[in-house]
This record gives structure tokens, C-alpha cells and sequence, in this order.
């Protein structure tokens, strides 16, 4: 235990796994958020609990069974040059639930949809739950093998893995309530959800695509989207103080 506080290397892995594992965890965070934007508030703040503790043990799981994880990017069917593992088809399969759901999300947003009262509540956070848990194993595996490149010590990736889970869980609460004050927000999240989508499915192909550009994509969208509120906001108060002194000069005449 004394060699893992005062190892150098020790701490230099943990930080860099701890990193690499939140801001793929933001993939998650925002799935959790938009998945549960439509519950009642205790129910979503429920759900998105179950949904991070659910991720953080089934990462804890799997890597405790690393030689199955290995075991999950060996050549499970080959066709010409290309080769199809366990890994390929989870994230592939994955890939596509994400297109679905954002697709569907953002037909729903635009389209709308229909009021069903308490029956279709009870449904949504069932639903809710199981889609949550379904898309925590894919990103899990991804996020654990990742922590399998990145160090050999068990230890290391399970404090970094916990870490980081402990980050979002502070981060969900306040996240979720940005997206649903800001209803463009969540537009702009579900075109993060669609965007990950294809990186799953490209990666179940065997065509990376860098993660760094698709946090680039969200980030400048993000940023432009700030600007744009603080630009509402200050029209809002403008035609306030303009409303107010119009009500003044009314009065004193």
C-alpha cells in the first residue's frame, strides 16, 4: 500500500487513466441526462443514481475478468481482410442503439408526441432504467478496455474507474438540470448521442475515429450555444427595463 501512495508512476497512472475515463464517461452522462429528461424529477434523480451505479459495477466487473475481455477482441468471424470480434458486434450494436435513440429523441422534440398520464410515466422510468443499463455495458467496455491499454495494474484502474464515476455522479445533477432549463441543449446532446453513435459503429467496423474531434464538435457547439444565451438573457432584461420605464412614463402622465 506505502509503494502505491509514494510511487511517482503509481500516481502518474492514476491521474492519466482517471482523465481519459471522465471524459469518456461524458458520453454516459449525457445519455443519462436526456434519457431521463422527461421523468419526474425524483424518479430521473433515481434513475440516473441507478444508472451510474450500474456502471460502476459492471466496470469494476469486467476488470476483474480481463482474460474475457482479451478474449472479446480475438477473431470471433472472418471474412476477406476484415475480421469480426465480440468487441465489434457490442459496439456496433451499440452504435446503432444510440442512433435510434437520438433519432427517435429528436423526432419527438420537433414532431411531438402524445400525453398519456401516470400509465406511460411508470413505463418511462422502466424504460428508462433498462436503456440506461444496456448502454452502461457498451460504453463500460469501452471504457475498461481502454484502462487495459493504458496500465497493467489492476489497483490503478480500479481507483481511477471509481474515481471517475464519482465525478459524474456529482456532474449528473447538475447537467441534467442545464438540459432541461435549456431546451436547445438537449438538441445539441442528442447530436452529441448521434455523433458517438457513428464512432461505435465506425469502431465495430475497424475505422477509428478520434474521440478528440468529436469533443471538439460538441465543445464549439456548446461555446457558440453559451454566447447565444447570454445574448438572450440580455435582450430579456433589456425589453425589461425598457417595459419598466415605458410603465413609469405612463404613469407619471
Amino acid at each position: 500500500m506505502l509503494e502505491y501512495l509514494t510511487s511517482p508512476e503509481i500516481w502518474a497512472s492514476f491521474l492519466t487513466l482517471s482523465l481519459l475515463e471522465i471524459v469518456l464517461g461524458i458520453d454516459n452522462l449525457v445519455f443519462l441526462s436526456v434519457v431521463t429528461e422527461k421523468l419526474p424529477p425524483e424518479q430521473a434523480k433515481k434513475a440516473r443514481r441507478i444508472g451510474l451505479a450500474g456502471a460502476l459495477l459492471m466496470r469494476i466487473a469486467l476488470l476483474f475478468m480481463l482474460s474475457w475481455i482479451i478474449g472479446l477482441t480475438a477473431p470471433l468471424l472472418t471474412i476477406a481482410d476484415f475480421t469480426l470480434s465480440w468487441r465489434d458486434v457490442i459496439l456496433g450494436a451499440g452504435g446503432l442503439f444510440l442512433l435510434y435513440k437520438g433519432t427517435r429523441e429528436i423526432h419527438a422534440e420537433v414532431e411531438g408526441r402524445d400525453d398519456h398520464g401516470e400509465a406511460k410515466v411508470a413505463l418511462g422510468m422502466a424504460a428508462a432504467i433498462t436503456q440506461i443499463m444496456i448502454l452502461d455495458a457498451v460504453f463500460s467496455l469501452d471504457s475498461v478496455i481502454t484502462a487495459v491499454g493504458m496500465t497493467s495494474d489492476l489497483p490503478v484502474m480500479v481507483a481511477a474507474v471509481v474515481f471517475a464515476i464519482l465525478v459524474m455522479l456529482f456532474a449528473a445533477e447538475p447537467v441534467a438540470a442545464f438540459i432541461h432549463k435549456h431546451p436547445t441543449t438537449k438538441m445539441l446532446a442528442l447530436s452529441f448521442l448521434l455523433l458517438v453513435g457513428v464512432a461505435l459503429v465506425a469502431d465495430g467496423l475497424h475505422f477509428h475515429i478520434p474521440r478528440g474531434y468529436l469533443y471538439f464538435a460538441i465543445f464549439f457547439s456548446l461555446t457558440v450555444e453559451v454566447f447565444n444565451l447570454v445574448a438572450s438573457n440580455r435582450r430579456k432584461k433589456l425589453r425589461a427595463v425598457e417595459a419598466a420605464a415605458s410603465g413609469e412614463d405612463q404613469s407619471s402622465r
